[in-house]
């Protein structure tokens, strides 16, 4: 029987010819660390959707930075709990909420982690949407300078990058403009530039009690059957000064990712959303699957799509499989 000259088997035959020529890499480099943080002392409160992730308490959060960073994982986003929600979003620009005193105590305790910031209204609205309501309606342009004050008051306490995902048009630009007019022209922006509106967030709105009290995000976060409309929100965000570029949720928009990479060139960060990890969980806690073979699968997948970051809920146990 004939066959050709090249047979692909002979470099899969063990694992080292397979690392040989393995075309994607995986690195504890690539990864962020979402955490949250809430009001009061000695907290550690497990997120009965999302095991093994807590509201943390600022004391116990710092400790756990400290673990994240011993991991050698990068950075870490960090998203608040307020203890009061209004119709202005007040605590989100609080020069002592929850966020900001999070970064103080974090830059203190940890210097050497990057301290990334979720810029939003949602956590701190009594309605729990994006932006400034009238008549149930979110209203873009009123929205933006309370962003553009959040994102300041962020840095001002020490972020090292600020990461707006509340998908209002034109906030890019406003923050930028009021980052670099505040001299901090090298503070760069993570804009969650295509980021739909999925039910794979469920998890994560129990964690962050930011579910809308009426509708939905429809409005404004992406229709997911549009691919051709992500670039157009992308080449928006960059030419407002984006220096990162994500796609939200990450694993059933590997095409977005993939199409935004080829098409910009830019870095391109994708978040591996909470109804994304708590189905691994869940399936794991069942015996239906493997759990680390699943999820290291999947990030190699991102990354195989172009994704150069990867926030995701794994990435303390990625770090310890990887070492």
């Amino acid at each position: 029987m004939y066959f050709p000259a090249y047979r692909p088997r002979r470099l899969r035959q063990n694992e080292n010819f397979r690392r040989m020529i393995r075309e994607t890499s995986l690195s504890i480099d690539d990864l962020i660390y979402p955490l949250f943080v809430t009001h009061g002392k000695g907290i550690k409160k497990e997120i009965s959707s999302m095991p093994g992730n807590y509201h943390f308490s600022i004391d116990k959060l710092t400790e756990e930075v400290k673990k994240v960073r011993d991991l050698g994982i990068p950075g870490i986003i960090l998203f608040g709990l307020p203890e009061n929600k209004d119709e202005a979003a007040s605590g989100a620009y609080d020069e002592n909420g929850i966020v900001q005193e999070a970064v103080r105590a974090i830059k203190k305790s940890v210097p050497d982690i990057l301290v990334i910031t979720d810029v939003c209204l949602c956590e701190y609205m009594s309605h729990g949407h994006c932006g400034v309501v009238r008549d149930n309606e979110v209203l873009n342009d009123l929205t933006l300078q309370l962003l553009a004050k959040t994102a300041l008051s962020h840095v001002e306490a020490g972020a090292d990058m600020v990461a707006p995902s509340d998908m209002m048009d034109g906030r890019v630009s406003v923050i930028r403009a009021t980052l670099d007019e505040n001299g901090y022209q090298n503070i760069p922006i993570m804009s969650y530039a295509a980021k739909y509106a999925s039910a794979f967030y469920g998890p994560f709105r129990e964690a962050a009690e930011s579910a809308p009290q009426f509708g939905d995000r429809r409005s404004y976060q992406m229709d997911s059957p549009n691919i051709l409309e992500s670039l157009r929100e992308v080449m928006l965000d960059i030419e407002e000064g984006a220096d990162i570029i994500m796609v939200k949720p990450a694993l059933a928009y590997m095409d977005v990712i993939q199409f935004v990479k080829s098409e910009t060139g830019y870095p391109i960060a994708t978040y591996n959303v909470s109804g994304e990890f708590s189905m691994v969980k869940a399936a794991s806690a069942k015996g239906w699957i493997d759990e680390k073979k699943v999820v290291m699968e999947i990030l190699m997948g991102l990354k195989r799509a172009g994704a150069d970051i990867i926030l995701t809920y794994h990435a303390k146990d990625v770090a310890n499989w990887l070492k």
